[in-house]
């Protein structure tokens, strides 16, 4: 499984220690990396698997997003060399600097969808590119393990508000997310929180908030307008709810007005409504009308009340209804 049929040599390694083991970096050419790397299945024989089967739809996802060119970047496969690598400097004052000479494969610790959809990507472009890697000089078995262990339960990704925090500067709604909570006169500013992370008076994420915002802009009417026009939409159409219902706004506990299910209702409903006061070809909303379309509604948003039992999108879609009947001029 280890095995290759004739040893591969690798140029331009760097050698150092990592908490006293002796690691290599450098990049191969995928149809090179391909040959130098095997898995061990969870159900090897010996005992000492560990990986899951691939799933295929990662592999997938991976190959579309390498198809995007050279802004799809992507992090170093680990790998375990077994000491089937032996490390040969180019010269006595470069002693961290030079070449592997590969007599067997090294053992993938992660990375195997990356690695799957750099196979698929390699093979359906007909082209080759370079695959970064750090592999360790020899781990055993166990310690091998461990390793990835620790990568797969114990480390976190960033978690999706933070992630859409990240992209402010490229997606209109990540943008308009963040300054509704990052602003001070904005109706999110005191109950927001951009990193996720939900604490006593901050329980909207940016996440739930850019979620909502999809439901807000989602007419073309709206969507169409430019960032900072959708921003002063929903900044008016927020703050005029909160002035409305200042109590239910700022009593999370006892009213149901900021939950996320009435919050999604209220955007649903204004995308229905907003909309037939911009005219078609126009890119602007008389601000003034939110006012009058807002101060249409009258509900009962107590806890205890009769949206107590109130649960997803479909409940949501439901009070929506009732909204938007309410807020249409009779």
């Amino acid at each position: 499984m280890s095995s290759l049929p004739s040893q591969i040599v690798i140029e331009n390694v760097l050698q150092c220690k990592i908490r006293g083991k002796v690691a290599y970096q450098s990049y191969v050419s995928a149809l090179v990396g391909l040959q130098l790397m095997f898995v061990k299945p969870f159900d090897l024989p010996t005992g000492k698997g560990y990986q899951r089967p691939v799933d295929l739809k990662r592999c997938n996802d991976f190959a579309t997003y390498l198809s995007k060119g050279e802004e799809a970047l992507f992090t170093p496969i680990l790998l375990n060399a077994a000491s089937n690598w032996e490390f040969v400097a180019y010269d006595r004052q470069r002693t961290s600097y030079g070449r592997l000479i590969c007599k067997g494969k090294a053992s993938l610790m992660d990375g195997q969808h990356r690695m799957g959809g750099i196979e698929k990507y390699i093979k359906e472009t007909n082209s080759d590119i370079n695959v970064p890697f750090l592999a360790f000089h020899s781990l055993d078995e166990d310690e091998e393990i461990r390793l990835f262990d620790t990568i797969n339960t114990k480390a976190k990704g960033i978690g999706p508000s933070l992630s859409k925090f990240l992209r402010r500067d490229s997606d209109d709604i990540s943008w308009i997310a963040t300054e509704l909570i990052s602003r001070k006169e904005s109706p999110f500013y005191s109950i927001g929180s951009i990193i996720g992370k939900r604490t006593k008076g901050r329980h909207i994420t940016l996440q739930n908030l850019y979620r909502t915002l999809h439901f807000l802009t989602a007419d073309h009417l709206i969507s169409n307008l430019s960032k900072e026009e959708k921003l002063a939409i929903a900044m008016s159409y927020y703050d005029t709810i909160r002035q409305k219902f200042s109590d239910e706004w700022n009593d999370y506990k006892s009213y149901r007005l900021t939950h996320i299910v009435c919050l999604d209702a209220l955007s649903i409903a204004g995308n229905q409504v907003l909309p037939k006061y911009i005219a078609e070809g126009k890119k602007y909303l008389d601000l003034a009308a939110i006012q009058r379309i807002v101060n249409r509604l009258s509900l009962d948003w107590s806890a205890e009340g009769p949206l107590k039992y109130l649960k997803g999108l479909s409940g949501s879609r439901a009070l929506a209804t009732n909204l938007k009947d309410q807020m249409l001029p009779r």
